[in-house]
């Protein structure tokens, strides 16, 4: 979450808004990032967040229009994941391949280090959900033409109600366990034919 966070902040600031470095996001510290019930909720639920990025899409000094802008933004933080997720992968082949240990410490980094992926990965697909308030709602706005984005401003405390009932019922973890499924095996197959490149 800490890396999803900064990726937002990194890529604002990119773009030419100087919000996420005054307040002082635009780092690696995890206790800027963290938010304490989204980490509970990570833990116990496995579904978690950490504090959003404040953005203000006023100072854009990029060329790209103001939407083109908030999506990049938004689209930052699922990539950041999967790049993580990417490495990781390649870490947990390296672990496998040369790693001297007893089997119990062996067992146990290896799982630590598969959880990390999956939990990556997780953040990543789940994040991109095009419904409010995830990052992927940002992105998918972009694309909408401007009386739809009026209608979702309008009705932005229903569709909050929709999703909490759509994650509360497991109906969200439903659709995108599938996913979630996919892009892994995808991830774990790339990795393993760019390692093999160079053993």
């Amino acid at each position: 979450m800490t890396f999803h966070e900064f990726a937002h902040a990194w890529m604002a600031t990119k773009l030419g808004d100087t919000t996420p470095r005054a307040q002082g996001r635009l780092t690696l510290n995890p206790i800027k990032h963290i938010d304490p019930v989204g980490i509970i909720m990570l833990l116990f639920v496995h579904i978690g967040w950490g504090r959003p990025v404040e953005i203000n899409p006023n100072n854009f000094t990029s060329n790209k229009s103001r939407g083109t802008c908030e999506a990049l933004v938004a689209l930052a933080g699922p990539v950041m994941n999967f790049i993580l997720a990417f490495i990781l992968i390649l870490v947990y082949y390296a672990f496998l391949t040369y790693a001297r240990m007893t089997i119990k410490w062996y067992a146990i980094i290896a799982t630590i280090i598969e959880y990390a992926v999956a939990v990556n990965i997780g953040l990543g697909v789940f994040n991109l959900i095009p419904i409010p308030p995830l990052d992927g709602s940002k992105i998918f706005r972009r694309f909408l033409p401007y009386k739809a984005n009026e209608w979702l401003d309008r009705n932005i405390q229903i569709i909050y109600i929709i999703f909490m009932i759509l994650w509360i019922t497991n109906v969200l973890s439903i659709i995108v366990s599938p996913v979630i499924n996919v892009v892994m095996e995808g991830l774990y197959t790339l990795a393993a034919k760019i390692f093999m490149l160079f053993i």
